[in-house]
Parts: C-alpha cells; structure tokens; sequence
C-alpha cells in the first residue's frame, strides 16, 4: 500500500521526467534540422517553408536566433489560439471532436472536484474513526481523506449518496449538452462539406451470382432496374491483396536498394554485402546492390503478371462492388433502405471514403463474416481473463511484502526508504503501461480478421475490445487480483462471510495504485507524446540513407495521425477512474484534471501541427463515446452499492438503484434522440445540397469525378476493357440482358422470385 511518502516520490519523478520530455521538445522543435518532424501537417499543405532553404551553412542545422529560445513555451498558448471552426477546416472534424473529449472531462471534473474537496473530503476526515481495527488489512494516511476513514453505520454516508445523485445529475447534463452540440456540429459539417466520392456512393455486399452476367453487368443491370432515375455508375471490387503485398514488398526491396546504394556512394571502397537468410542473419553472403536490383526485378515481373491476372480472370471479381448515383438524394436512399425481399442479399451500406477503405477485407465473401465474428468473440474471452496473470503479477510488486515473499534476496535493498517508495509508488505503473503496449496489436488485428471494410469501423471495433480489457482486467483486474495478493492468507484462513468486507475496503486501498498509474501514464507519458523521439529518430535516419528527392523527404515525415483504437478507451479509463473514485476517494480527482487539461494543451498542439488524419468520419464515433461514459457512471453505482453494505449502510441500496436505473434510461433517451444522426444522412439535407451544387455547377462531370474514385490503389492507371454491351447499354435507353428465359421455373436461386427475375428480363425504357 503506497503512502503519501510514496506518492510524492512517483510524482517528483514523474513531473521530472515530464519536465524533461517538454524542453527536450521546446528545444528540439526550434532546429531547422528538425523542423518537417514537428510541423508535418504544414508542409504536407503546401503551406511551409524549409527554414534550410535559405541562411549559412551552420543556420540549416542549428537555431542561432537566441530570442527563439526565451520564447521556448509559446506554443502552448499558440496550441489554444485557433478557434474551433478554423480547426474543423483546418484539421477536420473528427481531431476537432476528439479534442472536445479533453474538454468534456474538465467539464465533469472541476465542478465535482470542487464539490468533493469542500464537502466529502472534511466528512471523511473529520469521521474519528481509525483503521486498524481490521486486522490483516494495510492503510496510508491518504485512507484518511476516503470514505474508508468512516466507521460502519455511520450516518456521515448519506453525504456521500447525496454527493452521488449531485454527481450523476451533473454529468448527465453535461453529457447531453455536449451530445446535442456536436449533433449539431456534425449536420453542418456534412452540409457544409465539399464534394466527396463517398457523399454520392453505397457499398454493396453478398451480390447473388447469376450463370448469365459477370458480376459487373449483374450489379449494373439490378441498379439501373431499381434505381432508375439515380444510378450513374458502379466499380466492382477485385481481389488485389496478393497484387497489393507485391507492390509493398517491392517497395521495401528499393528503401533497401536505396540505402546501400547511398552507402556505397560514400564509401566507393567498401563493398555492401548482405546475408539471404532469415532477416539477413544467416545464409549466403552476396552483394547487397546486385541482390536487391535481382530482387526488383524479379517482383516487377510477377507484380505484371498478377495485374494481368486480376485484370482478366472472372474469379478475381468478389461479390461487392461500390455503386454511384447522381446525387445525394439517390445514394442516402439506397444506402438506408433494403433493396430486395431476401434480406441477406444486395446488402447496402454508406461507401466510406476512400481513403478510408480496408481493401485487404472486401474480398472476404459475406458468409464467413458471422463466424469470423464469433470466433474473434470467444479468443477476445480468453485474451481478456488470461490476461489477468501479468496484471495479478503487477499487483503483487506494487506491494513491498509481495516482493518479499517472491523475491527474498531482495529484502535488504527494498527496506531501504527511497527504493521502497519507488517501488511502491512508481514501478507498478511503468510496468502495467509496458504490459499493455502489445495489445491494442493484437486487438486490431483481431478485428481485421472480423471483416470490418473501413479503417474508421475498424478503429471503433478495436476501441471496444480495448475499452472492455481496460475495465475487466486493468480496473477490476487491479482491484480483485491486488486484493488476493495483498490479502492472500486472510482470504485463505477467513470466515466467506468476511470475504466481502476485504474486497469493499479494497475499492478505497487501490487509489494510491491508479494515482502513480494517472501520472505515468497521463502525465510523463503525455510529455514524452509531444516530443516524438521515436518518428524524430526515424526521420533523421530516412533523411540520411533514404532520401534522394523532395518526394523522398516529404514521404520520410512521419506525421502520424490520432490512434483513435487506443487513446479513446485509454481516455474512458480517466473517466472510470473519475466517476468511482469522487465518492469514494476524492484525493485522486486532481490528479485526472491535470490529466485531462495537459492532454487538452498536448493533442491541441499535435492536431494543428503534426497528425495527419487518414480518414474523416464526421465524428461518427461520438456515441460510443458517451455510452461508455455512462458505462463508468453505472459502474461507480453498483461499487458504492457493494461498498455501502459492507459499511452497514445498505438503507442506502435503494436510493442509488434508482440512480443506475435513471442512467439507463438517460442512455435509451439519447440513443433515440441523438443517433440516427451518426449513422443517417437527412434527405432533406441531401436534396438542399444537390439543389445548390446543380444551380452553382451545372456542367460537372459527376460520372468521370466518381469513375475511379474507389479502385483498388494497386490497380489505379490500369486500363480495364469495358464490354461493348455495356457501353452501348450507356449511351442506349434500353437494359438489355443475356438472361434466358426461366418462367417456367416455379423458383428462381439466390432468393429472388420469379416476377422479380422476370423484371430484369424485360427491355424498360428510361
């Protein structure tokens, strides 16, 4: 059990190296030499200069100017300068409604925080109750400052349940009005957005194979039946992976060519040489210049070899393809009704855009999905609860006497005072965050192998995953599992009807645990974000071997983009941590502010300067993000339930049942009242939108802007033959068909009835 000792240690260190990490930044980002890797996003606009385009020779690489550095911290408020809509332009809508998160937290937590300090922490210490009346159970002073420092049955509980329904209605409130804003933000930010492929197309999956049409006339002849008056154009998806990892691998084999050519230039005497075994350990050594150059060629001939495949064989054709209308109107109809009787066929969805598409599963077929989907679920089951093994080992060495009964030869270094409170107060957190380093990998590629077509549904899938780890094994895992290490012989010798009692006291005993993981991981690891060592060192290296042209250099700057899979469900943990802990331990609420307000400062900054974002999804991801709030706030509910009864308080039971109850329901409510608007687009908005562009741009080509627009990138600049039916259907007023006549057939396949199959049949005049 850390002590306020131990505290203050894990905070010295922490603000230390924060400290650090920010004039390492200040000064780093000054250097000309530098300067692509903290201003990335203002060069890839075209709108920044290289300060080592001009000056003296020493001046391209170091800043001389020493006035620069008395203003070392001016990007601080210059990060806070930009106003929101200049940074929705600027930055998009999906960074400007993620910074709003940072923003959100201060909103709930400053108020309750005040609240908390003025009116819970005097109750609780004021209470005269002491702690060691419980035997086998290890307090600090900071236990004194908690609802642990009241004694059983005490009437001083119904402040912290008054504070509880103060609380809950507080960030409902709250929670609404920033639903209903960025609602808002996002109906004008779609009708004020230029034009896009995606505003004008739908994804279809789980086309029907028909034994008369190749997939592309099957969709083009279904679309121009049913959408006759909207359709415009369609572009079939091909199965281009194996194309797509040739290129990528070629690529990488001329980075290589690339940087031993730069070698051997420099040093003419020297030959290159490299081994051919695995990851150039072992093997043969040969020539590393002729070896990549033969490896170059050799791809290139089977990268035209696997185009010409993809190109020409029927099978490299998936049962998907993006379809085009010639506005808004048609594609939000399309995309939000059911196309055919048979609902598992000609499934539409909204297109993503496309640089937001995940190519690699488009071409996995529709049927597999369901089982992919379920199998993910049950190996996301077993990752979760075996991952419980490295948190109860975390737990056990956030303990001193943990330590000592694993490790015994260590007893006289942990005895010393200022190791003992490093290892109580700042080891367990550095060692829970590199434990959880590898798994948002995992958690990703997990989700690739469900099916989901689009980076950002990916992103959303992955937050999930990682939002239920966060609160099974690194909330309730740190609590339970430090609980049995802490406790293990009382658990083992103790009547079961004490069990109970050990874990209610335990919820108040991990606050020191999460207070050094808070400033680990929300402010040293904050700071050491802003100052990107690892895309500085990257770049330099790139800059030195790689780079020949200015394309070069511009594709060697790293400027990343915000990792929405894991800092959103890192962000809700801040809020989870939050909402339980106001009542039950106010002291850690400052540390989450400082959390929240250094984040708000650090992410602005990044945003204006630094990522650039792969996709926009117009904020879509906005409900996920307020029902995992709610998630927390239930949560603390059902915690101060368990934690009261042990008190003798359970009178109080009812009272907070009902608070769960109404936050439920406050969830139903905004679900109904906010959601369709994340997931819909408003037809009274589309035809608005097409009205103005027809009126403004009467002679836009829609059909040649939308003609490549989703081809798979590999096979961008590939000419593919068009048949001469369908370019005669195209300039005809008929839809003619190869179909043959099946009237006689009671049934027709693919779920499609024979009146139906009937209607493709017949030559319809337009």
């Amino acid at each position: 059990m850390a002590s306020v000792q131990d505290i203050s240690v894990s905070a010295v260190i922490n603000l230390i190296s924060a400290l650090v990490f920010l004039l390492a930044f200040a000064i780093a980002r000054l250097q000309p030499i530098n300067d692509r890797v903290y201003f990335p996003k203002w060069y890839l606009k075209g709108i920044r200069a290289s300060p080592r385009s001009s000056g003296s020779f020493v001046n391209k690489f170091v800043n001389l100017d020493l006035r620069t550095y008395i203003r070392f911290l001016n990007w601080m408020p210059a990060a806070l300068k930009m106003p929101e809509q200049e940074l929705i332009s600027h930055a998009g809508l999906d960074s400007a409604v993620y910074i709003r998160i940072y923003l959100l937290g201060l909103k709930i937590f400053v108020p309750i925080t005040l609240l908390s300090f003025a009116v819970l922490v005097p109750v609780n210490w004021t209470s005269g109750e002491t702690l060691d009346h419980i035997e086998d159970l290890t307090f600090s002073n900071i236990d004194k400052l908690s609802i642990s420092n009241i004694p059983s049955g005490s009437k001083r509980f119904w402040a912290h349940v008054v504070m509880a329904y103060v609380y809950t209605f507080w960030t409902l409130y709250i929670l609404y009005k920033e639903y209903k804003k960025i609602s808002t933000m996002r109906l004008d930010f779609l009708a004020s957005e230029k034009r896009r492929p995606d505003q004008f197309t739908v994804l279809v999956r789980n086309v029907p194979p028909d034994p008369d049409e190749s997939v592309s006339k099957h969709v083009e002849h279904f679309f121009r039946v049913n959408h006759s008056d909207h359709y415009l154009t369609q572009q079939v998806v091909y199965n281009a992976n194996k194309l797509a990892k040739l290129v990528e691998k070629k690529k990488s084999n001329h980075n290589w060519l690339t940087y031993y050519q730069t070698k051997y230039e420099r040093d003419p005497e020297k030959k290159q040489k490299i081994k051919t075994g695995f990851w150039g350990l072992c093997g043969k050594s040969v020539d590393a210049i002729d070896y990549y150059t033969t490896e170059i060629e050799k791809l290139t001939k089977e990268e035209d070899e696997e185009r010409e495949k993809v190109k020409s064989e029927p099978n490299a054709i998936v049962s998907a393809a993006f379809v085009s209308f010639n506005s808004r109107w048609g594609a939000a109809v399309c995309a939000q009704t059911q196309q055919s009787r048979n609902s598992t066929i000609w499934l539409t969805e909204w297109a993503p855009e496309p640089r937001d598409v995940y190519w690699d599963n488009l071409s996995i077929p529709y049927i597999q999905l369901s089982v992919r989907r379920l199998l993910m679920a049950v190996a996301l089951f077993f990752l979760t609860f075996f991952f419980m093994i490295p948190i109860g080992f975390v737990q056990a060495f956030a303990s001193i006497d943990g330590i000592r009964k694993v490790l015994p030869f260590l007893k006289p270094l942990i005895d010393m005072d200022f190791v003992k409170s490093f290892v109580q107060g700042f080891l367990p957190g550095i060692v829970l965050k590199i434990f959880l380093i590898l798994l948002p990998m995992i958690l990703m590629i997990m989700s690739k192998i469900e099916g989901f077509t689009s980076l950002s549904s990916l992103d959303r899938r992955s937050a999930a995953k990682y939002h239920l780890f966060v609160i099974v094994n690194v909330f309730f895992g740190s609590i339970i599992t430090g609980a049995a290490f802490e406790q293990l012989d009382r658990f083992l010798h103790q009547s079961p009807t004490e069990i109970p009692k050990t874990i209610g006291v335990t919820l108040p005993m991990k606050a020191t645990f999460f207070i050094t993981f808070i400033m680990v991981d929300g402010w040293a690891g904050i700071a050491a974000e802003i100052l990107r060592l690892v895309p500085l060192i990257m770049f330099h290296i790139k800059n030195t071997f790689l780079v020949k042209t200015e394309h070069d250099r511009e594709e060697a700057m790293d400027p990343g983009s915000l990792n929405f899979s894991v800092s959103e469900p890192r962000l809700q943990l801040y809020f989870l941590l939050g909402l339980v802990y106001a009542v039950v331990t106010p002291i850690l609420l400052p540390f989450i502010i400082i959390f929240f307000a250094f984040s708000y400062m650090v992410f602005r900054h990044q945003i204006i300067n630094v990522y650039d974002q792969k996709y926009e999804s117009g904020a879509s991801f906005w409900p996920d993000v307020n029902r995992r709030i709610l998630i927390g706030l239930v949560i603390s509910h059902l915690l101060l339930i368990g934690l009261l009864s042990t008190k003798d308080a359970s009178q109080s039971t009812p009272l907070l049942i009902v608070l769960t109850v109404l936050t439920i329901w406050f969830h139903k409510f905004c679900k109904g009242r906010f959601e369709s608007v994340f997931v819909k687009f408003p037809l009274q908005d589309a035809v608005v939108k097409d009205t103005v562009e027809r009126t403004t741009e009467p002679n836009f080509n829609l059909k040649e802007y939308l003609q490549d627009a989703y081809l798979h990138p590999v096979l961008k600049g590939v000419d593919f033959e068009v048949s001469k039916e369908i370019d005669d259907e195209e300039k005809n007023s008929l839809v003619a068909t190869k179909r043959t006549s099946r009237r006689s057939s009671k049934t027709v396949s693919n779920g499609t009835s024979e009146d139906q199959k009937t209607v493709g049949e017949i030559q319809l005049v337009f």
